[in-house]
């Protein structure tokens, strides 16, 4: 059995803290972020679509993860689909391909199939939500189309939940006027804040904590510069906190402070131009 890395044991880790590779049980949400996720649950369990937007490395993907676990899986069917850039049949086979059903080959083939299974998940009483992620990415045509998708008997049933997530810009493709119709059917809107110092924080104690590191590995001041050079976006906290942990353990520190932060920060700025 091969040795984990010299980093890692110099500080006693069970595992790298700030790999991508993180279960649902070791999930992450900040403080500030639980109001979003029980907004989110809640307009789900009155059957309403619901809109996220957020910056890269915001949490979007953390606060599906905590939805996923928060709803009930025997109330509701989530389903979700990753490649936004695919022409509306496409989108609708992959949309049956996720929900485990046979393509047809035709357009209205397709997009029946995907309207009966909603219905027959209706009839089980479990609520099908749909995760769009990417979203800003749908092409013209299948946002025009989504609105019909989520039309059952007169538009007059909700037995649909589509959860689009997607950058900023996913807001104001929504609200041009080509897609009100979409638009006017999602009544929670949420657009992710920036991260606090205080997310920062909580975020590198939590992943330290999960991998049984030290809980006094980072000093206060090196929280603040390394929360200032990445502005608490996740993937750029995760590279910057690592480099940094592997510099310090090559030093044989005991706590990195905020001139370890400012030097990774230097270099990776530096190889980022």
């Amino acid at each position: 059995m091969s040795r984990s890395p010299l980093w890692l044991r110099h500080y006693s880790f069970e595992c790298p803290p700030f790999a991508k590779d993180l279960a649902d049980a070791g999930l992450w949400l900040p403080t500030s972020k639980q109001e979003l996720l029980d907004t989110m649950v809640e307009a789900l369990d009155e059957r309403q679509h619901v809109l996220l937007t957020g910056e890269p490395g915001m949490g979007k993907t953390c606060l599906l993860r905590a939805l996923r676990q928060r709803l009930p899986e025997a109330g509701f069917r989530l389903t979700y689909c990753h490649n936004a850039t695919l022409g509306r049949r496409d989108f609708y086979r992959q949309l049956c391909l996720a929900l485990g059903l046979h393509p047809k080959a035709t357009a209205a083939a397709v997009f029946n199939a995907v309207a009966e299974h909603v219905e027959q998940l209706s009839r089980e009483h479990r609520h099908p939500v749909f995760l769009l992620d990417e979203s800003q990415l749908l092409k013209q045509e299948v946002l025009e189309h989504l609105h019909v998708l989520c039309n059952y008997d007169f538009d007059s049933k909700p037995l649909l939940s589509l959860v689009l997530v997607g950058l900023p810009d996913l807001w104001d493709i929504l609200k041009a006027r080509i897609n009100r119709s979409l638009w006017s059917r999602v009544h929670c809107r949420i657009a992710i804040p920036e991260a606090t110092p205080a997310d920062t924080a909580e975020y590198i104690q939590h992943r330290i904590s999960q991998a049984k590191g030290p809980k006094t590995l980072f000093s206060s001041d090196a929280i603040n510069v390394l929360h200032e050079g990445t502005l608490g976006h996740l993937r750029d906290l995760d590279r910057v906190a690592t480099n940094a942990i592997k510099a310090a353990a090559q030093r044989k520190l005991t706590t990195i402070d905020r001139a370890v932060i400012s030097e990774v920060l230097d270099a990776d700025s530096g190889l980022s131009d």
